[in-house]
Protein backbone atom coordinates (compact mmCIF):
# COMPACT_ATOMS: atom_id res chain seq x y z
CA UNK A 1 0.00 0.00 0.00
CA UNK A 2 2.77 2.43 0.96
CA UNK A 3 4.67 1.68 -2.26
CA UNK A 4 1.53 2.31 -4.32
CA UNK A 5 0.97 5.68 -2.61
CA UNK A 6 4.59 6.73 -3.24
CA UNK A 7 4.29 5.72 -6.90
CA UNK A 8 1.08 7.72 -7.31
CA UNK A 9 2.70 10.69 -5.58
CA UNK A 10 5.73 10.54 -7.86
CA UNK A 11 3.47 10.37 -10.90
CA UNK A 12 1.55 13.46 -9.81
CA UNK A 13 4.79 15.36 -9.19
CA UNK A 14 6.58 14.49 -12.41
CA UNK A 15 3.83 13.98 -15.00
CA UNK A 16 3.05 16.44 -17.79
CA UNK A 17 0.25 18.77 -16.75
CA UNK A 18 -3.03 19.01 -18.63
CA UNK A 19 -4.17 22.22 -20.34
CA UNK A 20 -6.68 22.77 -17.51
CA UNK A 21 -3.91 22.60 -14.90
CA UNK A 22 -1.74 25.00 -16.89
CA UNK A 23 -4.67 27.43 -17.11
CA UNK A 24 -5.29 27.15 -13.35
CA UNK A 25 -1.61 27.80 -12.59
CA UNK A 26 -1.66 30.84 -14.87
CA UNK A 27 -4.83 32.13 -13.17
CA UNK A 28 -3.31 31.50 -9.73
CA UNK A 29 -0.18 33.45 -10.67
CA UNK A 30 -2.31 36.42 -11.75
CA UNK A 31 -4.37 36.22 -8.54
CA UNK A 32 -1.30 36.11 -6.29
CA UNK A 33 0.50 38.70 -8.41
CA UNK A 34 -2.59 40.85 -7.96
CA UNK A 35 -2.20 40.67 -4.18
CA UNK A 36 0.90 42.86 -4.42
CA UNK A 37 -1.12 45.31 -6.53
CA UNK A 38 -4.01 45.37 -4.04
CA UNK A 39 -1.56 46.00 -1.19
CA UNK A 40 0.11 48.73 -3.26
CA UNK A 41 -3.25 50.51 -3.44
CA UNK A 42 -4.27 49.94 0.19
CA UNK A 43 -0.99 51.08 1.83
CA UNK A 44 -1.63 54.62 0.58
CA UNK A 45 -4.50 55.03 3.07
CA UNK A 46 -4.33 52.21 5.62
CA UNK A 47 -1.62 51.01 8.06
CA UNK A 48 -0.22 47.47 7.61
CA UNK A 49 -1.98 45.72 10.50
CA UNK A 50 -5.41 46.96 9.41
CA UNK A 51 -4.81 45.73 5.87
CA UNK A 52 -3.76 42.29 7.09
CA UNK A 53 -6.71 42.00 9.50
CA UNK A 54 -9.15 42.95 6.75
CA UNK A 55 -7.60 40.37 4.45
CA UNK A 56 -7.60 37.39 6.84
CA UNK A 57 -10.90 38.19 8.59
CA UNK A 58 -12.94 38.52 5.41
CA UNK A 59 -11.21 35.51 3.82
CA UNK A 60 -11.90 33.35 6.89
CA UNK A 61 -15.62 34.24 6.75
CA UNK A 62 -15.77 33.36 3.03
CA UNK A 63 -14.02 30.02 3.56
CA UNK A 64 -16.18 29.19 6.60
CA UNK A 65 -19.24 29.58 4.37
CA UNK A 66 -17.64 27.34 1.72
CA UNK A 67 -16.78 24.70 4.35
CA UNK A 68 -20.39 24.77 5.57
CA UNK A 69 -21.92 24.34 2.10
CA UNK A 70 -19.45 21.56 1.29
CA UNK A 71 -20.72 19.67 4.32
CA UNK A 72 -17.35 19.69 6.08
CA UNK A 73 -16.80 20.25 9.79
CA UNK A 74 -14.16 22.29 11.55
CA UNK A 75 -12.24 20.29 14.19
CA UNK A 76 -13.00 20.75 17.89
CA UNK A 77 -9.62 19.61 19.23
CA UNK A 78 -7.71 22.33 21.09
CA UNK A 79 -4.38 20.84 19.97
CA UNK A 80 -5.40 21.12 16.31
CA UNK A 81 -6.51 24.72 16.81
CA UNK A 82 -3.18 25.37 18.50
CA UNK A 83 -1.51 24.09 15.33
CA UNK A 84 -3.80 26.33 13.25
CA UNK A 85 -2.59 29.32 15.30
CA UNK A 86 1.05 28.44 14.64
CA UNK A 87 0.36 27.88 10.94
CA UNK A 88 -1.59 31.13 10.80
CA UNK A 89 1.33 33.01 12.32
CA UNK A 90 3.88 31.49 9.94
CA UNK A 91 1.82 31.57 6.74
CA UNK A 92 -0.34 34.68 7.27
CA UNK A 93 0.31 36.99 10.20
CA UNK A 94 4.11 37.31 9.97
CA UNK A 95 4.60 37.31 6.17
CA UNK A 96 1.50 39.41 5.40
CA UNK A 97 2.55 42.10 7.89
CA UNK A 98 6.15 42.11 6.66
CA UNK A 99 5.14 42.31 2.99
CA UNK A 100 2.60 45.07 3.58
CA UNK A 101 5.11 47.08 5.65
CA UNK A 102 7.80 46.42 3.06
CA UNK A 103 5.53 47.72 0.31
CA UNK A 104 5.24 51.06 2.10
CA UNK A 105 8.89 51.54 1.06
CA UNK A 106 9.38 49.50 -2.14
CA UNK A 107 7.44 48.86 -5.37
CA UNK A 108 4.94 46.01 -5.61
CA UNK A 109 6.87 44.43 -8.51
CA UNK A 110 10.12 44.34 -6.53
CA UNK A 111 8.28 42.88 -3.52
CA UNK A 112 6.87 40.07 -5.68
CA UNK A 113 10.34 39.19 -7.01
CA UNK A 114 11.85 39.09 -3.52
CA UNK A 115 8.92 36.95 -2.36
CA UNK A 116 9.75 34.50 -5.16
CA UNK A 117 12.84 33.48 -3.16
CA UNK A 118 10.60 31.36 -0.88
CA UNK A 119 11.58 28.03 -2.55
CA UNK A 120 15.26 28.93 -2.07
CA UNK A 121 14.76 29.27 1.68
CA UNK A 122 12.54 26.17 1.66
CA UNK A 123 15.26 23.85 0.35
CA UNK A 124 17.73 25.14 2.95
CA UNK A 125 15.30 24.68 5.84
CA UNK A 126 14.12 21.30 4.53
CA UNK A 127 17.72 20.05 4.69
CA UNK A 128 17.85 20.74 8.44
CA UNK A 129 14.26 20.01 9.46
CA UNK A 130 13.34 16.99 7.31
CA UNK A 131 14.93 13.62 6.69
CA UNK A 132 13.99 13.10 3.06
CA UNK A 133 14.88 16.46 1.45
CA UNK A 134 18.63 16.94 1.75
CA UNK A 135 20.75 19.42 -0.18
CA UNK A 136 22.10 18.25 -3.52
CA UNK A 137 24.58 19.86 -5.91
CA UNK A 138 21.68 21.27 -7.98
CA UNK A 139 20.02 22.76 -4.92
CA UNK A 140 23.23 24.28 -3.57
CA UNK A 141 23.94 25.81 -7.00
CA UNK A 142 20.39 27.17 -7.13
CA UNK A 143 20.72 28.70 -3.66
CA UNK A 144 23.97 30.46 -4.65
CA UNK A 145 22.37 31.81 -7.83
CA UNK A 146 19.34 32.95 -5.86
CA UNK A 147 21.45 34.94 -3.43
CA UNK A 148 23.41 36.50 -6.29
CA UNK A 149 20.08 37.61 -7.75
CA UNK A 150 18.98 39.07 -4.41
CA UNK A 151 22.30 40.92 -4.12
CA UNK A 152 21.75 42.44 -7.58
CA UNK A 153 18.22 43.51 -6.58
CA UNK A 154 19.27 45.16 -3.33
CA UNK A 155 22.54 46.52 -4.75
CA UNK A 156 25.85 47.02 -2.98
CA UNK A 157 25.44 50.82 -3.03
CA UNK A 158 22.09 50.55 -1.21
CA UNK A 159 23.73 48.70 1.66
CA UNK A 160 26.04 51.65 2.28
CA UNK A 161 23.15 53.99 2.95
CA UNK A 162 20.95 51.28 4.49
CA UNK A 163 17.76 53.36 4.33
CA UNK A 164 14.12 52.40 4.66
CA UNK A 165 14.06 50.99 1.13
CA UNK A 166 16.65 48.38 2.10
CA UNK A 167 14.73 47.56 5.27
CA UNK A 168 11.61 47.16 3.12
CA UNK A 169 13.41 44.63 0.92
CA UNK A 170 14.75 42.77 3.95
CA UNK A 171 11.22 42.65 5.39
CA UNK A 172 9.91 40.92 2.26
CA UNK A 173 12.84 38.47 2.35
CA UNK A 174 11.99 37.68 5.99
CA UNK A 175 8.41 37.05 4.84
CA UNK A 176 9.77 34.52 2.35
CA UNK A 177 11.62 32.78 5.21
CA UNK A 178 8.37 32.64 7.20
CA UNK A 179 6.56 31.09 4.22
CA UNK A 180 9.34 28.50 3.99
CA UNK A 181 8.90 27.57 7.67
CA UNK A 182 5.13 27.37 7.08
CA UNK A 183 5.65 24.93 4.19
CA UNK A 184 7.58 22.60 6.49
CA UNK A 185 5.25 22.99 9.48
CA UNK A 186 2.20 22.51 7.26
CA UNK A 187 3.14 18.90 6.52
CA UNK A 188 1.45 17.85 9.74
CA UNK A 189 -1.92 18.65 8.11
CA UNK A 190 -1.43 16.28 5.16
CA UNK A 191 -4.21 13.95 6.33
CA UNK A 192 -6.75 16.77 6.82
CA UNK A 193 -9.04 18.35 4.24
CA UNK A 194 -7.04 21.23 2.65
CA UNK A 195 -9.93 23.72 2.69
CA UNK A 196 -10.53 23.00 6.38
CA UNK A 197 -6.83 23.61 7.07
CA UNK A 198 -6.86 26.89 5.12
CA UNK A 199 -10.00 28.01 6.96
CA UNK A 200 -8.61 27.09 10.39
CA UNK A 201 -5.34 28.84 9.57
CA UNK A 202 -7.13 32.05 8.53
CA UNK A 203 -9.40 31.94 11.58
CA UNK A 204 -6.33 31.56 13.78
CA UNK A 205 -4.68 34.49 12.01
CA UNK A 206 -7.77 36.62 12.57
CA UNK A 207 -7.86 35.81 16.29
CA UNK A 208 -4.23 36.92 16.66
CA UNK A 209 -4.58 40.01 14.45
CA UNK A 210 -7.61 41.55 16.21
CA UNK A 211 -5.90 42.68 19.47
CA UNK A 212 -2.76 43.82 17.62
CA UNK A 213 -4.74 45.92 15.14
CA UNK A 214 -7.04 47.43 17.76
CA UNK A 215 -4.10 48.42 19.97
CA UNK A 216 -1.66 49.77 17.37
CA UNK A 217 -3.83 51.03 14.48
CA UNK A 218 -7.11 52.01 16.17
CA UNK A 219 -8.92 51.39 12.87
CA UNK A 220 -12.12 53.15 14.02
CA UNK A 221 -10.28 56.44 13.41
CA UNK A 222 -9.48 55.56 9.78
CA UNK A 223 -11.49 56.74 6.78
CA UNK A 224 -10.41 54.72 3.70
CA UNK A 225 -11.76 55.60 0.27
CA UNK A 226 -13.78 53.36 -2.04
CA UNK A 227 -10.70 52.21 -3.98
CA UNK A 228 -8.94 51.13 -0.78
CA UNK A 229 -12.00 49.23 0.43
CA UNK A 230 -12.24 47.48 -2.94
CA UNK A 231 -8.56 46.54 -2.65
CA UNK A 232 -9.14 44.90 0.76
CA UNK A 233 -12.11 43.00 -0.65
CA UNK A 234 -9.96 41.90 -3.59
CA UNK A 235 -7.19 40.76 -1.23
CA UNK A 236 -9.62 38.72 0.85
CA UNK A 237 -12.01 37.27 -1.73
CA UNK A 238 -9.68 36.85 -4.72
CA UNK A 239 -6.05 36.77 -3.59
CA UNK A 240 -6.74 34.70 -0.46
CA UNK A 241 -10.02 32.69 -0.56
CA UNK A 242 -10.14 31.92 -4.29
CA UNK A 243 -6.36 31.52 -4.42
CA UNK A 244 -6.39 28.85 -1.70
CA UNK A 245 -9.17 26.91 -3.45
CA UNK A 246 -7.23 26.85 -6.76
CA UNK A 247 -3.93 26.19 -4.98
CA UNK A 248 -5.13 23.09 -3.17
CA UNK A 249 -6.87 21.76 -6.27
CA UNK A 250 -3.71 22.02 -8.37
CA UNK A 251 -1.62 20.65 -5.49
CA UNK A 252 -3.83 17.54 -5.37
CA UNK A 253 -3.89 16.94 -9.14
CA UNK A 254 -0.47 18.13 -10.35
CA UNK A 255 1.73 17.81 -7.26
CA UNK A 256 3.97 20.29 -5.37
CA UNK A 257 6.82 20.26 -7.89
CA UNK A 258 4.60 21.34 -10.79
CA UNK A 259 3.03 23.95 -8.52
CA UNK A 260 6.49 25.54 -8.16
CA UNK A 261 5.92 27.00 -11.63
CA UNK A 262 3.59 29.56 -10.04
CA UNK A 263 6.67 31.12 -8.44
CA UNK A 264 8.02 32.05 -11.87
CA UNK A 265 4.78 33.66 -13.04
CA UNK A 266 3.69 35.73 -10.02
CA UNK A 267 6.24 38.57 -10.48
CA UNK A 268 5.27 38.95 -14.14
CA UNK A 269 1.65 39.87 -13.36
CA UNK A 270 2.68 41.90 -10.29
CA UNK A 271 5.18 43.94 -12.32
CA UNK A 272 2.70 44.46 -15.16
CA UNK A 273 -0.03 45.72 -12.79
CA UNK A 274 2.44 47.89 -10.88
CA UNK A 275 3.76 49.56 -14.04
CA UNK A 276 0.44 49.95 -15.88
CA UNK A 277 -1.86 50.90 -13.00
CA UNK A 278 0.32 52.21 -10.16
CA UNK A 279 2.86 53.92 -12.43
CA UNK A 280 5.85 52.16 -10.86
CA UNK A 281 9.24 52.36 -12.54
CA UNK A 282 11.73 49.53 -12.16
CA UNK A 283 15.41 49.76 -13.06
CA UNK A 284 17.50 47.32 -15.09
CA UNK A 285 18.91 45.72 -11.94
CA UNK A 286 15.41 44.50 -11.00
CA UNK A 287 15.02 42.51 -14.21
CA UNK A 288 18.60 41.20 -14.09
CA UNK A 289 18.15 40.14 -10.47
CA UNK A 290 14.81 38.51 -11.32
CA UNK A 291 16.45 36.56 -14.16
CA UNK A 292 19.22 35.26 -11.88
CA UNK A 293 16.72 34.28 -9.16
CA UNK A 294 14.60 32.43 -11.72
CA UNK A 295 17.73 30.65 -12.98
CA UNK A 296 18.38 29.58 -9.40
CA UNK A 297 14.81 28.29 -9.05
CA UNK A 298 15.16 26.35 -12.32
CA UNK A 299 18.38 24.81 -11.00
CA UNK A 300 16.71 23.84 -7.71
CA UNK A 301 13.73 22.36 -9.55
CA UNK A 302 16.07 20.33 -11.77
CA UNK A 303 13.57 19.17 -14.39
CA UNK A 304 14.79 21.40 -17.21
CA UNK A 305 18.40 20.44 -16.44
CA UNK A 306 17.51 16.75 -16.65
CA UNK A 307 15.83 17.27 -20.02
CA UNK A 308 18.85 19.24 -21.26
CA UNK A 309 21.23 16.46 -20.14
CA UNK A 310 19.12 13.81 -21.90
CA UNK A 311 19.11 15.81 -25.13
CA UNK A 312 22.87 16.36 -24.87
CA UNK A 313 23.54 12.64 -24.38
CA UNK A 314 21.25 11.80 -27.31
CA UNK A 315 23.06 14.37 -29.50
CA UNK A 316 26.52 12.96 -28.77
CA UNK A 317 25.34 9.38 -29.33
CA UNK A 318 24.30 10.34 -32.84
Amino acid sequence: METTEKTQSAESVNRVMSIKEWVLIFILSIIWGGSFFFVGVAVKELPPLTIVLGRVALASVILLVIVYFKGKRMPLSLSIWGSFLVMGALNNLIPFCLIVWGQTHIESGLASILNATTPIFSVVLAHFFTREEKLTLNRISGIVLGWIGVSVLIGIESLRGFGLEVFGQIAVLCAAVSYAFAAIYGRRFKNMNPIVVATGMLCGSTIMMIPLTLYFDQPWNLAPGAMTIMSILGLAAISTSLAYIIYFHVLATAGPTNLLLVTFLIPISAIALGVMVLGEQLGWEVFVGMGIIFLGLITIDGRLLKKFKKKTVWYYKI
